[in-house]
């Protein structure tokens, strides 16, 4: 994989490489990337990750070749401090209409605004990410002032940006690429241009971000916050007349009567299906917007952060429109509501056409990697997705011996996933396994309903016996669950959605990883409708050619939970009869690691309790 990531980067190339779990492919695109001498762009799928390779990985990596480079970890506008707004959270108007401000959290964030030399509010630990003083003391595309900001000097966002422009190797997410590939205007202005070779990690994550990316949104938060911002900006100005108070309380209205129409509906609806009075209110909503911005967008106003309230009041005003008189063709427009919020989007129905046009527009290696890009060894759904059709491709297995480690387990005789009693029969399948494991399990479902169904079936079954603490999704923060469950070494978790991926549980303490479904997305989900849409209209059949081989590509990310360490070993239960039923399961089967097939349970019991019993006994499975 070195070599080819390496080749690559020389011709400037486009590789696409899975790399099973344990081949090192950090290293394996680390070390290429540092001797090229060039400038390369690593691109991750989350923020954890981003800290891992700049803090772990390739410090390790620097100092095996002895090679020192300019490195430089860039994050989202939403991760630093804005000192600006800091100081409008201070003198903000306490109006019961907007919300009040946090007060001892905003204490907390001041004290440490005099110390911190990079604004990145991770260094805070003791203000959680989720706290929302933080919104109210970070910035965002819309509400940045950029050269115009009093703050701009020390603004951390813009030493990070130069930081970033002068490293030889730059650490950024897949967000902030997309957005310098399609916008320059969130990420880093001239990076892209100057890079000679961009690795995406966690390729697999790359298209359905694209297709969040590219949707046009109006969501009614960051309205009521522009509403917030224009209030304390107006009032710091010394500009709050009677107008406008009126002008800003005329989008707080807005918001308020369309949320009111859009009550009662479905989670998730298509535009066709909302009543005419939520079409008046998306309507007079961008009336509301408009009329603020033209009321204070003038240039001549001296107050900088007035204007940038009326520069962003009049773009979501051209977002509401461009949704509303969007065509069919566009792609699909539908209405997200939660109980006080909601949201407006047109999501297209394909994002593969605009990469590729990125991707050609800028001659620099392409380099995609993952543990989960190919279906059976075969790239081409993946390549299809992303626009690298004629990317070179390359498998690196993993080095574990799943053969002698692992075994799947069929269990015979469950019900058809629709029945109503399938998660209940699956628990009870499963429960004979968790007990031969001693707990150590992971139970993962498809969806957050069979997550409670489970849940309540298995606490419902426990005895005295059982020993083993169980874990849930929701009843505790996620990190929380993860190192609660490696601490106590005989925990169930169930889990769903995110527990799927990125979780890295070593040794004994996880032997056992039961999953309830194949993973087909929810055919409720606004991206995948979208998405099937367009393949329809090109005369394709989007079950095929969509929906299974993601979902082989989302099972293949649920059992790699199992083997992540050369002496792991496990049973991985597989509980869908569609498996065996059903054309496309084969496809399913040889995606997987090759792992001994049996749906004998006495055997799957056997093969726990022998590597358990070997592990207690000397140590080593």
């Amino acid at each position: 994989m070195a070599l080819a990531v390496a080749d690559a980067l020389e011709s400037r190339g486009r590789l696409i490489v899975e790399a099973g779990t344990g081949t090192g492919k950090t290293f394996a695109y680390l070390l290429p990337a540092l001797l090229s001498g060039g400038r390369v762009i690593i691109s991750t799928g989350t923020r954890t990750l981003q800290d891992q390779l700049y803090h772990r990985d390739l410090p390790a990596v620097s100092r095996a070749i002895g090679r020192p480079v300019k490195v430089a970890l860039l994050k989202g506008r939403a991760n630093y401090l804005c000192l600006h707004r800091l100081q409008l959270a201070r003198t903000a108007p306490e109006l019961p209409e907007l919300g009040r401000r946090p007060g001892a959290a905003l204490e907390r964030v001041e004290a440490w605004s005099r110390t911190t030399r990079s604004g990145d509010i991770g260094e805070l630990a003791s203000v959680p990410e989720g706290d929302p003083v933080w919104p109210q003391v970070t910035s965002t595309r819309e509400n940045c002032l950029g050269q115009d900001c009093p703050e701009y000097r020390r603004c951390h966002v813009a030493e990070a940006r130069r930081a970033a422009q002068a490293a030889d190797l730059v650490i950024v997410n897949h967000h902030l690429l997309l957005a310098d590939l399609a916008l320059k205007e969130e990420g880093f202005g001239e990076l892209l241009p100057g890079a000679d070779g961009v690795i995406l990690d966690e390729a697999h994550q790359f298209p359905e971000i694209a297709a969040q990316f590219f949707a046009t949104r109006v969501a009614s938060r960051p309205i009521a916050s522009l509403a917030r911002d224009a209030m304390a900006e107006l009032t710091r100005a010394g500009l709050l007349d009677g107008a406008a108070r009126q002008a800003v309380e005329s989008i707080e209205q807005a918001i308020g009567a369309l949320q009111r129409a859009l009550a009662g509906l479905d989670e998730r609806t298509d535009w066709e299906a909302l009543p005419d009075s939520a079409h008046e209110g998306v309507t007079e909503l961008a009336d509301a917007l408009e009329g603020f911005g033209a009321q204070f967008g003038e240039p001549a106003l001296e107050a900088a952060g007035v204007r940038q309230s009326a520069r962003r009041a009049r773009e979501y005003a051209e977002r509401l429109r461009a949704i509303e008189g969007a065509d069919a063709a566009a792609g699909l427009r539908w209405v997200e509501v939660g109980a006080r919020h909601f949201s407006v989007e047109l999501t297209p129905f394909d994002v593969a056409a605009r990469l590729r046009e990125h991707f050609a527009a800028r001659q620099c290696a392409w380099i995609c990697t993952s543990a989960t890009l190919a279906v059976d060894e075969d790239f081409s759904h993946f390549s299809r997705r992303i626009g690298l059709e004629e990317a070179t491709t390359l498998c690196v297995p993993s080095p574990f011996d799943f053969e002698s480690q692992a075994r799947l387990y069929l269990p015979k005789g469950l019900p058809q996933p629709a029945d109503a009693n399938y998660t209940r029969a699956l628990v009870e399948a499963a429960l004979p396994l968790v007990r031969a494991a001693g707990g150590r399990s992971f139970l993962l479902f498809t969806s957050h309903r069979a997550l409670a169904e489970g849940t309540r079936v298995l606490r419902e079954r426990l005895g005295a016996g059982d020993a083993f603490p169980v874990l849930v999704q929701g009843e505790a923060p996620r990190d929380l669950l993860l190192r609660r469950f490696r601490e106590l070494g005989n925990a169930v978790l169930l889990g769903t959605g995110s527990f799927w991926e990125g979780v890295d549980v070593r040794g004994p303490a996880l032997s056992l990883v039961v999953i309830d479904k194949l993973p087909f997305a929810s055919p409720d989900d606004p991206l995948l409708k979208a998405r099937l849409e367009g393949l329809k209209r090109q005369g394709r059949n989007a079950f095929i050619e969509h929906q299974v081989p993601q979902a082989v590509l989302a099972l293949k990310q649920g059992v790699g939970r199992l083997i992540r360490d050369p002496d792991d070993f496990g049973v991985v239960m597989l509980g869908d009869p569609r498996l065996r039923s059903r054309g496309y399961g084969r496809s399913f089967i040889a995606s997987l690691p090759p792992m001994t097939v049996t749906d004998d349970e006495r055997e799957a019991i056997a093969f726990l309790r022998h590597h358990l019993g070997a592990f207690a006994a000397t140590g080593t499975p």
